[in-house]
């Protein structure tokens, strides 16, 4: 028999034909963040809620929906200008949780590199899931990566 650990982490990657002080302006800031984020399309009668200051630590968001979205906030929690912008995630409902989520840029020539990594502790029985996770993660990760592509390369 085999364990399964409580850590899960992800993380994927997209090559965007923009300049990294572009990709940064629409990561860095929680209004601009959600212009992107997969998960805004779940619900259309999401309510958002933004507190302290854009594109600075303390910029949060906090969210109320359907089930697919459940209720949460999200924070931005440190920023590196041009390079990274970290954020913590606390999960209210369907259950609690808490996760941690970086967005990482590097320069590609005249393009960025954008990874986007979601890090977070699973117990018994929500561990299970990290088995369909990946493919669940690379689907959502993968629709904002691609509207953030979209966006910033127009």
């Amino acid at each position: 028999m085999f364990a399964i650990g409580k850590q899960y982490h992800f993380e994927t990657s997209m090559v965007v034909n923009a300049p990294i002080e572009k990709v940064y302006e629409q990561a860095s800031s929680s209004k601009k963040f959600n212009e992107w984020n997969p998960w805004m399309d779940l619900d259309p009668n999401l309510k958002l809620t933004y507190s302290g200051t854009q594109g600075q630590p303390g910029d949060e968001y906090c969210w109320q929906g359907n089930d697919d979205v459940g209720q949460g906030c999200h924070v931005i929690i440190a920023l590196v200008p041009n390079q990274k912008i970290a954020t913590k995630m606390m999960f209210k409902k369907p259950f609690e949780s808490d996760a941690t989520s970086d967005i990482m840029l590097t320069n590609e020539g005249s393009a960025t590199k954008v990874t986007w990594s979601m890090d977070c502790e699973l117990d018994y029985p929500m561990n299970l899931m990290k088995l369909m996770m990946d493919s669940q993660m690379e689907d959502s990760y993968g629709k904002g990566l691609k509207k953030l592509k979209e966006l910033v390369e127009k």
